[in-house]
């Protein structure tokens, strides 16, 4: 890369949740040049980016837009909440595998620099100590809601170690626990349990939220800002072919505890009612961190009752003109 010119980023899924904050945070670097990459929602008013259209499970669609790019950060995903997990698992696996390998294979074909992945920690199992990254295995079972999903991962990330293999590009594969904060799904048909609590105890005109399962599951939760300045980071700092790495809080937040914190960020009084007939999925494990601070020298710095607070006034502030309903 000529040492004068920006670096060029394309954000898949700038439109998303992830990918969204991501652009707003690279939009205010200097030395990158930011390209949004939307499939079918329309574009987002953020300074000094240039937005782009496409596809990604279309061959010529992908390589138009990688072509010409230094970074290449995968946000774009099929995702939904636990209903469509249990339901209809079928839906996060073929689509993300598609556009995934095209993906992949064009960075190689275009010689970019550095593809960043964004997997998750469904290949986990429950277990009380933090899992470290080198101890999961494809010998080991997985949680039977996130079979398809977990393997679709699992596929992608070792497509990176390949494609890292090769030299040409460098690949950071980022599994991370469950993410939070403004811009998420907020809707009841496909948010997190995060994100559909934060709507419920909003929005309750009864003085109750409801909650599925039993309040007994719980989640290693991280702060939406805290993956973000990991990529900036791993963009800035990785030198070597591969790199797979936990970004996660190292700990975990029971579901009973989740809604109380919510609640107490409302300022409302509102009591909790669970339905364990509802889809959830019983599972509680967190992510050791550590790999991820000695080599880039990253930590998460929101504690989960600040990143509440700021998700519950990013809601108040986006639906509902600062007040609760």
């Amino acid at each position: 890369m000529d040492q004068g010119r920006r670096q060029r980023v394309l954000v898949c899924g700038a439109t998303g949740f992830i990918g969204r904050n991501l652009v707003e945070a690279l939009s205010r670097r200097s030395n990158l040049e930011i390209y949004a990459l939307r499939f079918s929602r329309p574009t987002v008013d953020v300074p000094n980016v240039t937005w782009r259209q496409a596809d990604l499970r279309d061959v010529a669609a992908v390589n138009s837009v990688v072509q010409g790019m230094d970074v290449v950060i995968q946000a774009a995903a099929t995702t939904s909440g636990a209903r469509d997990i249990v339901h209809r698992p079928h839906i996060h696996v073929t689509d993300n595998a598609v556009m995934n390998s095209l993906l992949l294979r064009a960075c190689h074909d275009h010689k970019v620099r550095h593809f960043v992945f964004f997997s998750c920690s469904v290949m986990y199992q429950p277990r009380s100590t933090p899992w470290r990254e080198e101890e999961w295995d494809a010998a080991q079972e997985m949680h039977l809601s996130y079979f398809g999903a977990g393997w679709t991962k699992v596929y992608i990330e070792k497509m990176c170690e390949f494609f890292s293999r090769l030299g040409v590009t460098r690949h950071t594969v980022i599994r991370h626990t469950n993410v939070f904060g403004p811009h998420d799904k907020f809707d009841l048909e496909r948010s997190h349990v995060l994100g559909a609590t934060v709507t419920k105890a909003m929005t309750s005109r009864d003085g109750k939220v409801l909650v599925w399962g039993t309040g007994e599951e719980a989640r290693d939760l991280i702060y939406v800002d805290d993956l973000v300045r990991f990529v900036e980071l791993a963009v800035d700092r990785q030198k070597s072919p591969y790199e797979m790495v936990h970004v996660s809080s190292g700990r975990v937040v029971t579901i009973r505890k989740l809604v109380e914190q919510v609640i107490a960020a409302s300022g409302r009084s509102l009591r909790i009612e669970y339905d364990a007939s509802r889809p959830t999925i019983k599972t509680a494990f967190a992510l050791d961190n550590q790999r991820a601070f000695q080599r880039f020298g990253w930590k998460p710095e929101v504690s989960f009752e600040e990143g509440v607070r700021h998700t519950v006034r990013w809601w108040c502030e986006s639906f509902n003109d600062g007040r609760p309903a």
